[in-house]
């Protein structure tokens, strides 16, 4: 149910008015393009990439790190981990916390560098002490995995906690798994289900999931299996493989919903598509029937 180490993919906003004139120009270019302007589209794909490398030439960290997820995303330009490290390596060393949380990524992946989790527990802390959420967050689950540093579920709380605190779902979420398990916290399954809500309240769909495994169990929360149908299917909505084989469950046993087969076979097949590999297991045994 925890989710991996996360990738920041927002494109941020401009810094200052270096090369005003010609960003001014290539945003309006952007607008017409979204409006169906086709010379909008072919400005836009013509001259973004050159104009966002000056600006970073010219010491625009934020820049700096849109081309990094430009290059790592192939997002407008051919994916190129090598340039994505090094736009993350030149917005963090400018001071951008996002580009050193990413780049510590581009380290646990070993994509464009070598793998190297002892280099990415330092980008990640690097991040988190200039108030990145993202790199506490990182950081925490370096922390409570052991890679990088020595394994410490106390560290990883305490970093969960400052994401969570910053406004990052995934936090939260992981913080309340940590309160589930006991892992470095006495084991409280109302603050559990505290944080859960909070993380799906945020966006987080693995909080949903996480969320519904209470409500099925009672656990921190009145039982309640049609509570757990619902933040099963926003979850499995959202894309979390485990939300969809967890709501396949419910329909095969009829719990908070109409028995259906047909249903549990839906939603194991898009869990199992997802990677879940209990979803592809449930929906082997029962197609078998």
């Amino acid at each position: 149910m925890k989710k991996y180490i996360l990738i920041i993919l927002l494109i941020v906003g401009f810094g200052t008015s270096l090369n005003a004139i010609d960003i001014t120009t290539l945003e309006r270019a952007k607008k017409a393009c979204d409006g169906g302007d086709a010379k909008g589209c072919t400005y836009v794909k013509g001259q973004e990439v050159k104009l966002y490398t000056i600006a970073c030439n010219g010491g625009e960290a934020k820049i700096c790190y849109n081309l990094g997820v430009m290059y790592e995303n192939a997002q407008g330009v051919k994916q190129d981990y090598f340039k994505a490290v090094k736009f993350y390596t030149k917005a963090c060393d400018s001071g951008n916390t996002m580009g050193c949380s990413n780049l510590g990524f581009m380290y646990v992946k070993g994509q464009g560098v070598k793998q190297d989790d002892l280099k990415a527990v330092k980008l990640y802390t690097k991040a988190c002490n200039g108030g990145e959420a993202e790199g506490c967050y990182n950081l925490g689950f370096m922390h409570s995995k052991g890679r990088g540093v020595k394994q410490d579920y106390l560290k990883a709380v305490k970093l969960y906690t400052k994401a969570c605190d910053s406004g990052h779902a995934t936090g939260c979420s992981n913080l309340g798994i940590m309160y589930v398990t006991g892992r470095g916290v006495k084991q409280d399954y109302f603050k559990a289900v505290k944080l859960y809500t909070k993380a799906c309240d945020s966006g987080d769909a693995g909080g949903c999931s996480n969320l519904g495994i209470m409500y099925v169990t009672g656990r921190g929360v009145k039982q309640d299996d049609f509570k757990a149908v619902k933040l099963y299917t926003k979850a499995c909505d959202s894309g979390h493989a485990k939300g969809c084989t967890n709501l396949g469950i419910m329909y095969v046993k009829g719990q908070g919903v109409k028995q259906s087969n047909v249903n549990a076979l839906k939603y194991w097949g898009k869990a199992c598509d997802s990677g879940d590999a209990g979803g592809c297991k449930n929906y082997a045994i029962l197609n078998k029937r």
